[in-house]
């Protein structure tokens, strides 16, 4: 059976009748609203806040939000989804967007940030002068901008395989957030994938110097920051990822690539050190 982002893109897949269907089915109802439960219980917010519903729907998320006493502000690209938000009088604020582009707010406006199951979709380059490493880097960067200090996110998609799974967590790691994965019901065709996210908190928390110390406070999180490996003991260190080195400077290249920027193509003199001169 194929998946649904395999099809068509979402502005497109999701029109006046499959907005209707996917909002009414009692079935999707029930596991929306448990999935955005678990999404809250991991955020564990301690006061009523601020929360970006990326890719909101029809509101069924942000239903379970209005109950927890937050107040939330929803995007997302179908047209058809959001009109069927609005003919149910859904309470928070919502507007059409292409997360795929970047989340256009201020920095820091948020507390928090939830989604459910529409990350996957970022993964699908819809035409050929579209990559999904950039729709990926600019949800992220932006995402990750417009989360307070101390913020969290919890993502929740469905991976089509490994590949997918790493583009995603690694174009969140890249953005700058800690970053740990939750599995519920693993090992079954009904697992369901959740991203955890977190922004760096200050040093009074231990989150500085190292972000994923939030993460790695949560139960059943596994922390999967990889920004370290191979690095020497991280950023300033003597290992091959210092500043100025072969592997920096690739690194940096790949994100101007992803970024739309033009770079330099790589050649044998590429990262190589000069000699002195006197």
């Amino acid at each position: 059976m194929s998946r649904p982002e395999d099809t068509l893109p979402p502005d497109l897949f999701y029109n006046d009748h499959e907005s209707q269907k996917y909002t009414t089915s009692s079935r999707i109802q029930t596991i929306q609203t448990a999935m955005t439960q678990r999404a809250l219980s991991l955020l564990a917010l301690p006061y009523p806040s601020l929360v970006l519903d990326i890719g909101c729907g029809s509101g069924l998320s942000g239903e379970s939000l209005t109950a927890s006493d937050h107040t939330w502000i929803g995007m997302d690209i179908s047209a058809s989804m959001l009109a069927v938000a609005l003919d149910r009088e859904t309470s928070g604020d919502m507007f059409l967007a292409d997360i795929g582009q970047g989340v256009p707010f201020r920095p820091g406006t948020f507390d928090a940030a939830i989604s459910i199951s529409a990350i996957q979709w970022l993964c699908n380059a819809d035409s050929s002068d579209v990559s999904a490493t950039g729709r990926l880097s600019r949800f992220f960067e932006g995402l990750y901008a417009a989360l307070k200090r101390g913020g969290k996110a919890v993502l929740q998609f469905y991976p089509k395989n490994e590949v997918q799974r790493g583009m995603i967590t690694s174009a969140a790691i890249r953005a700058g957030f800690g970053a740990g994965l939750l599995e519920d019901d693993p090992g079954t065709k009904n697992v369901k994938v959740y991203l955890v996210l977190t922004v760096g908190a200050g040093a009074e928390k231990g989150g500085a110097s190292d972000v994923t110390n939030v993460v790695r406070g949560m139960e059943g999180v596994d922390v999967i920051d990889e920004r370290r490996k191979g690095r020497g003991g991280g950023r300033g260190g003597d290992g091959e990822g210092r500043k100025g080195s072969k592997d920096w400077i690739l690194r940096k290249k790949e994100q101007g690539k992803n970024r739309g920027k033009v770079v330099k193509a790589d050649s044998k003199y590429t990262g190589r050190k000069r000699r002195p001169a006197f």
